[in-house]
């Protein structure tokens, strides 16, 4: 029950050293960190020993000069281990949240964070999302005010993960009010800065899931940030975070591939094991075809998503692939829990079959970071000419 997508030879090799390292951490590990909420340090100092943190950023800053394609093998063999999204959020950002640092920083910049970023030494949080704007970027209200130095930072953020261990945020500011913008895009500064925690209070968020990768609201009162911090242009921040959303889709889709077949796995042994009415359940076609279709799913889902980091890697436009593949397959990823889960009876809303867990994770793809209904308005006004709709 391996992926399908076909591989070079360096690229199974990376796949087979992820797996090695993931061996490490036992199902155990991971109901362990769901259940006490503590982040997995151990699981992330391997990562970062093995040099994966990096996969994908040039190799003068410490990193693999690697492409999309391998961070995407390396992201799905994470979940496929069992590791789910515990595992992955724990590192997905530090595999391509540093790009517009990468970019459009300057080389001081790049120089001075990139390889700390690499090596685990530095721990940095990104912050986007507002209460009271969601996915409409253009209506942040975090203001970044210039002062004689740099600028002064006030304003919230939601779903920041990560924010209790950070020393360093990527934050996007309106330095331009947006009344005063020729479009209401411009005017978005962005910042990569110090953690100051006597200027920003971060509040853990409870939440269905991934408890140990916690996601925070946060306060941000007077912080000030010296004009060196600021990446590219000001007023340019939003063009620079276009610059990750493809790749993040592609990323958030075979993380949950490589999630459904986990749970995939553990289902069709326990059908193979359980013994009912003097026979496995896995012989009766209650049981069977709907485990089939999971995998059918699953496999259609991971040719597209990988289509589309090729794409991606080889410069060309990647919009329509990566949309449909991070709508494909982080609705086959959540339908192979559920499957899981449903395949386990009443075992399955147990706790030591894991599959529950799965399910819980599986969730957060759906709706992170870009909704279903988003994704088909894409599609709908790109790919088929239709009217926008909002």
């Amino acid at each position: 029950m391996h992926a399908i997508a076909p591989m070079s030879e360096e690229q199974t090799a990376i796949k087979d050293a992820v797996e090695r390292t993931c061996r490490q951490f036992d199902a155990d590990y991971w109901a362990d960190a769901d259940e006490t909420g503590a982040w997995p340090e151990a699981f992330c100092d391997a990562m970062a020993e093995g040099g994966w943190l990096g996969v994908a950023f040039p190799e003068e800053y410490g990193g693999s000069g690697l492409g999309l394609t391998e961070a995407s093998i390396v992201m799905q063999a994470v979940t496929r281990s069992g590791a789910g999204y515990t595992g992955a959020s724990s590192i997905h950002l530090n595999i391509f949240g540093p790009k517009p640092l990468e970019k459009f920083g300057n080389e001081e910049q790049k120089l001075e964070n990139l390889p700390k970023i690499i090596s685990g030494e530095e721990k940095m949080c990104f912050a986007v999302t507002e209460p009271n704007s969601g996915l409409d970027t253009s209506s942040l209200e975090t203001r970044a005010e210039r002062t004689n130095s740099g600028y002064t930072i006030n304003g919230r953020k939601v779903w920041t993960t990560g924010a209790q261990r950070a020393d360093k945020i990527l934050i996007i500011a309106r330095t331009t009010p947006k009344e005063e913008c020729s479009r209401p895009y411009l005017g978005l500064s962005l910042f990569y800065t110090d953690f100051d925690r006597g200027k920003i209070e971060a509040n853990p968020i409870p939440k269905m899931g991934r408890k140990a990768v916690e996601c925070n609201t946060l306060f941000i009162d007077g912080l000030e940030v010296p004009k060196e911090h600021l990446i590219g242009e000001e007023g340019a921040g939003f063009k620079y975070l276009l610059q990750g959303l493809n790749p993040e889709r592609v990323l958030f889709a075979v993380e949950s591939i490589g999630l459904g077949f986990a749970a995939l796995e553990r289902a069709t042994d326990y059908a193979k094991e359980r013994v009912v009415f003097g026979r496995p359940i896995g012989q009766n076609q209650g049981i069977a075809h709907p485990l089939a279709k999971a995998w059918a799913e699953l496999s259609a889902a991971e040719l597209l998503a990988y289509k589309a980091a090729a794409r991606f890697d080889a410069g060309e436009d990647c919009g329509a692939e990566a949309n449909a593949a991070k709508y494909l397959g982080t609705e086959a990823g959540f339908r192979a829990c559920e499957t899981a889960v449903l395949s386990h009876g009443g075992m399955g809303y147990a706790k030591e079959y894991h599959v529950e867990r799965y399910m819980r994770e599986a969730m957060l793809a759906r709706i992170a970071p870009v909704s279903r209904e988003m994704i088909l308005n894409y599609i709908s006004e790109r790919v088929l000419g239709l009217p926008k709709s909002y």
